[in-house]
């Protein structure tokens, strides 16, 4: 399953190397999520997601050499159709010809040690790199609490703790070489949290100046680490899949000739190794798969969260039906200017919150005060429930 982008020539273009650069990332993710639904059934599968950085690096440190010893390029370099060549400069006399020209450079299969090499800038380096990361934040985390809440509490990275009287001398000096080794990662722990940003600045510029000059076609090397290994990622032709693909089938043949013992386990030994061969050659297809379903998934809920979330806008509620004149209660004027209680214009208006009538302040409190209702309605009423009423000059 191979997936050809533009481009002509052997050189690959920048958005190529670009999208075998984050396949691994998605490709993470897409098996996070996955993973992380259907733990939700199987809770066993929460120690997969405990232990996600050491499983990825062991399912990528699996396809990673399968694809470098198969096709001679990492797993998402296959699958673009790419393939890794070592460089070799050859010279004329004493004259070396640039790296940028072609009558200088040949290219060659990878040898062994360049394919190890490989494996740990591709498996070990992001791993190492990503547990620098966990310990640098878990550091930040926890000197921002340090800052907000004071460290007058005792932390988990471990401090000393105070020992009882009555135990043994030799619990006490268990217990100091153990805070003594506590001390020491903690001032590791710092450390590394002190240099990491450096560190990672300093990646991410060479990473940044060397893609920049892939882009500007100054130079063949997309990373540094293809630099270091003096590797340079070809576009393959169709005879190289031709004799990869060739190179592979005597390989399986070669395989299953050198398998000894009975018919019966030399039937079951071919049905093992089978089954490891097909895995691994649709690995590609069921990955890449997953990735395209997390997008889906992905976009699909974020689509849903996006139209729960908006506001909706409702018509306002017609008003409710005004309130009746009770029988025995006073009744309103014809004017509605004017106080129903001293049937004069109302003064310092103030209104009942329970019925809505106004009435003049003074009028109204001295009624409520006495009576404890609505003169108009008779719903019971309190002084708190009496509220002013201000207009605009």
């Amino acid at each position: 399953m191979l997936f050809q982008v533009g481009g002509q020539g052997t050189r690959p273009t920048f958005f190529e190397m670009a999208a075998t650069q984050q396949l691994p990332s998605s490709l993470r993710a897409a098996l996070a999520y996955s993973i992380g639904v259907l733990a939700q059934r199987q809770p066993v599968l929460h120690k997969v997601l405990d232990y996600e950085d050491e499983f990825f690096a062991l399912l990528m440190l699996v396809l990673d050499t399968h694809s470098l010893r198969t096709t001679d390029a990492s797993f998402a370099e296959s699958l673009y159709g790419l393939r890794r060549k070592a460089v070799k400069i050859s010279t004329r006399g004493k004259d070396v010809s640039p790296v940028g020209s072609s009558d200088g450079i040949k290219q060659a299969g990878l040898e062994r040690h360049q394919k190890v090499l490989s494996l740990a800038f591709l498996v070990v380096l992001p791993y190492v790199k990503s547990k620098l990361h966990l310990v640098y934040t878990r550091q930040r985390n926890a000197s921002l609490q340090a800052t907000l809440w004071g460290q007058g509490d005792v932390g988990s990275d471990g401090v000393d703790h105070l020992l009882p009287e009555q135990f043994h001398l030799e619990t006490e000096n268990v217990d100091s070489e153990h805070s003594g080794s506590v001390r020491g990662v903690t001032r590791l722990k710092k450390i590394v949290a002190a240099l990491y940003p450096w560190l990672h600045a300093v990646n991410e510029g060479f990473s940044f100046a060397y893609q920049l000059l892939y882009l500007l076609d100054a130079t063949g090397f997309y990373t540094p680490a293809l630099h270091i290994l003096g590797i340079h990622v070809c576009r393959a032709t169709g005879q190289e899949l031709m004799d990869s693909s060739s190179r592979i089938a005597r390989s399986r043949t070669n395989e299953y000739q050198r398998l000894r013992g009975p018919a019966w386990l030399k039937a079951i030994q071919k049905i093992v190794l089978s089954s490891v061969y097909a895995a691994l050659d649709y690995a590609q297809t069921g990955l890449i798969a997953s990735v395209f379903f997390f997008k889906m998934m992905e976009w699909w809920y974020q689509s849903a969260e996006e139209r729960m979330s908006a506001p909706t806008v409702y018509p306002p509620p017609p008003p409710p039906p005004p309130p009746k004149v009770a029988e025995g209660g006073i009744s309103l004027p014809p004017d509605r200017s004017l106080c129903p209680l001293c049937t004069q214009k109302r003064a310092n208006p103030s209104v009942v919150s329970v019925s809505g009538f106004v009435f003049c302040y003074a009028c109204i409190f001295k009624y409520v005060s006495q009576y404890k209702r609505c003169p108009i309605t008779l719903m019971p009423v309190n002084i708190e429930q009496i509220r002013r009423l201000f207009h605009d000059a």
